[in-house]
């Protein structure tokens, strides 16, 4: 999507109604979806899951600083939006498992572009901010 001839005022264009910034926007993809990916625990989450099906305890063992609230509707979310299934099985308790979908699989390439770019860039990002907060 970059290069030379990419204009990203008018990919900007297609999100954004200049003539009316006060038009409801609520139907945009880009702030629909990456409203809801962005998150800071579902990009872990979908990245934990990318490996295979976990249960909730791996979950929670995998991303140990998160809580059984936030872990809850975190899964719940990204089962609303189809990023991931959830499979009950007939088990005493019952077990549940989380597995990706076909659509979370296929965001699995682009999300790690983006955490290899974070991983790549995390240094002078941090700098950058030093910087700024000295003044």
């Amino acid at each position: 999507m970059t290069g030379e001839n990419t204009n990203f005022t008018e990919i900007l264009g297609t999100y954004v109604n200049a003539e009316n910034p006060t038009a409801d926007m609520s139907n945009c993809p880009v702030r629909d979806v990456i409203d809801k990916i962005a998150g800071k625990w579902s990009t872990l989450m979908l990245l934990a899951l990318g490996d295979g099906p976990l249960r909730f305890g791996q979950l929670r063992r995998t991303l140990p600083d998160i809580s059984q609230r936030m872990l809850t509707q975190t899964l719940r979310d990204l089962q609303r939006d189809g990023y991931i299934s959830r499979t009950v099985y007939p088990t005493q308790p019952p077990a549940v498992e989380y597995a990706l979908t076909d659509l979370g699989r296929s965001f699995l390439t682009p999300l790690l572009n983006l955490v290899q770019w974070a991983e790549g860039h995390h240094d002078i990002i941090r700098a950058a901010r030093k910087e700024y907060e000295a003044g």
